[in-house]
């Protein structure tokens, strides 16, 4: 009961003489309220857990830390483990970016299905000594899947369409790749690739990086989350690395736009709705 209610009724049993009882019902209060006592809840194990997901993910905020625990099964509510959160001083700090000039933005068509448009990019980064090496990362704009992330120190157009020959074997043909004008994307090596398969290659204008923005937004989970946090020794162990987080990212990592989903589950969702979508068709088909 709060403090406020409890001298309410203690000054008005003490100035008018009336009884507890009557007091409070003069006050409108319940008399089992004047005895509650709040019980105090233990939060030992889920603190012990989310100490441990954030060892674990240094780059995830609270709201990602609540949304991995409920898939674990905790039933807990986000105002709890955001006071939690506070208390253990797990405040993610913000790598603030240079203020740079407001441009255009380009809405970008969004994607409805599968396959319907990949992304691709590279990322730079450096392994002990100072040898820079360069991340290929393809995203399938729909399922939001990283379908393959290349590292190597040096990454020439032949080097691209081997990549995505290799995709194609698992996952079938895009109807369109979303890239910049690097001069691995608009050489000669893959516009022969695309003719080949008929794939389109959608170039965006330079300088809008914008017009790119579901790669843009998985390289900045990828630095943000794994390049930064890693110093690789040798372009093996980033090889390796790279593709271990790769795979969390698709099978692990709770994803905003996809309603928490991670993109393997989204995918095998929208895989099914589609399926049964096409049942019902056959079916109504066959009874006309």
């Amino acid at each position: 009961m709060p403090k406020a209610k409890r001298k309410a009724v203690k000054h008005v049993v003490g100035s008018l003489g009336l009884s507890q009882q009557r007091a409070y019902g003069l006050l409108e209060l319940a008399v089992s309220s004047y005895y509650y006592q709040p019980q105090k809840r233990d939060d030992a194990a889920l603190r012990k857990r989310i100490l441990e997901l954030c060892e674990q993910r240094k780059r995830f905020g609270q709201f990602r830390i609540y949304v991995m625990l409920r898939r674990e099964g905790f039933l807990v509510n986000h105002k709890r483990v955001a006071r939690i959160y506070r208390e253990e001083g797990l405040q993610v700090r913000r790598r603030r970016r240079k203020k740079m000039a407001a441009a255009v933005r380009v809405p970008l068509p969004a994607p409805d299905k599968a396959n319907m448009r990949w992304s691709m990019d590279f990322v730079m980064d450096v392994v002990s000594g100072g040898r820079r090496i360069r991340v290929l990362a393809v995203v399938d704009d729909f399922t939001r899947e990283c379908l393959a992330v290349e590292v190597d120190s040096s990454i020439g157009g032949a080097r691209v369409a081997r990549v995505l020959d290799r995709i194609i074997e698992f996952r079938g043909k895009p109807e369109g790749i979303t890239v910049d004008n690097g001069p691995e994307f608009a050489g000669r090596a893959l516009d022969s690739w695309a003719y080949r398969n008929k794939v389109r290659l959608e170039f965006i204008r330079p300088g809008k990086p914008v017009e790119n923005a579901y790669i843009e937004s998985f390289n900045g989970r990828l630095r943000d989350e794994c390049l930064n946090g890693n110093e690789f020794i040798s372009l093996r162990e980033a090889q390796a690395v790279i593709e271990s987080w790769r795979e969390d990212y698709n099978d692990q990592r709770p994803h905003g736009s996809l309603g928490h989903l991670t993109p393997t589950e989204f995918a095998l969702l929208e895989a099914k709705k589609l399926q049964t979508n096409c049942t019902q068709f056959l079916t109504r088909t066959t009874l006309q």
